[in-house]
């Protein structure tokens, strides 16, 4: 698997050469292969890119993720074709049934309150954590009695402070957006490469939302980010602090049994997900585990 984050982040000029993305900035010259590499964020506006290189990301099913002049993440490249059945895949996704996205939904948000209650367990938030574990055995097919929203109030509070809101203009959800921003992505691109639509989800239904499926199965993973914008202090949200929220990729969790990066537990999780929608089995969804 894939597994490192590239990021562009001074003038340069890319390139592919021998399997190999070419990084020229001024005199100096980078070779990066392409197997290696999971993401490309060009996180400054002065980068060129040749047509054959983004053609060679696009087959090899690389992410990349481009940058508006404020260095905040405004397109990704899509492919159109992620996999040979692309078409029998989307035949599968349109005939998934309510009942079993309303199952698949419940476990997705049991699994994101229960990674919530993980990280007040981690600074030290004992009984909110077992609140939310509380909230999560609760959790009902579809989320019928929103225990998700009570959750969320819970957590953001303690995490935070009761003051605490999505709205305001801080750091905090500066970190917040641009990490979960870069989540989306990776989710978006674990889906198209397995054959699948990221406009049709299973709860998100937004028509002007074209990552419907990416925001459904990103969930759990919002914890991670969460976690980071708790422990990280920063004054400020600049270069040098995003590409720390963009290394959150190459953190490791433990999934399946096994320790993985970010980037690839995004893949394991997403693909176990396209088996439960398929058999109607939630014992084969595998959640990410340890912060």
């Amino acid at each position: 698997m894939s597994w490192r984050v590239v990021a562009i982040t001074q003038r340069s000029k890319l390139d592919y050469k021998l399997g190999c993305l070419v990084v020229r900035s001024g005199e100096e010259e980078k070779r990066i292969h392409l197997g290696d590499i999971a993401v490309l964020m060009c996180e400054t506006t002065a980068v060129s890119l040749t047509a054959y290189l983004l053609a060679e990301l696009t087959a090899r099913q690389i992410k990349v993720i481009f940058c508006d002049h404020k260095h905040n993440p405004t397109a990704e490249l899509i492919p159109y074709y992620g996999s040979f059945d692309t078409s029998s895949k989307i035949r599968e996704q349109i005939t998934w049934s309510e009942e079993i996205k309303a199952y698949v939904w419940q476990e997705i948000i049991k699994a994101k309150i229960r990674r919530q209650a993980m990280v007040l367990e981690k600074l030290k938030h004992q009984s909110k954590a077992t609140q939310l574990l509380a909230y999560a055995d609760e959790v009902q097919p579809a989320d019928v009695s929103n225990r998700e929203g009570h959750a969320a109030k819970v957590y953001f509070n303690t995490l935070f402070d009761k003051h605490f809101s999505r709205e305001s203009d801080n750091v905090i959800n500066a970190v917040l957006d641009y990490g979960y921003t870069v989540l989306l992505s990776c989710f978006n691109r674990s889906i198209v490469a397995s054959g699948y639509l990221t406009q049709l989800g299973i709860w998100h239904r937004n028509v002007e939302n074209p990552f419907n499926f990416g925001s459904d199965l990103m969930e759990s993973f919002r914890p991670l980010v969460d976690y980071l914008a708790a422990t990280c202090h920063w004054e400020t949200f600049g270069k040098d602090e995003k590409i720390t929220v963009l290394d959150l990729l190459n953190a490791q969790v433990g999934i399946a049994e096994s320790k993985q990066y970010v980037s690839n537990a995004i893949d394991i999780y997403v693909h176990s997900i396209f088996r439960a929608l398929n058999s109607g089995e939630m014992s084969k969804i595998q959640n990410w585990y340890e912060l």
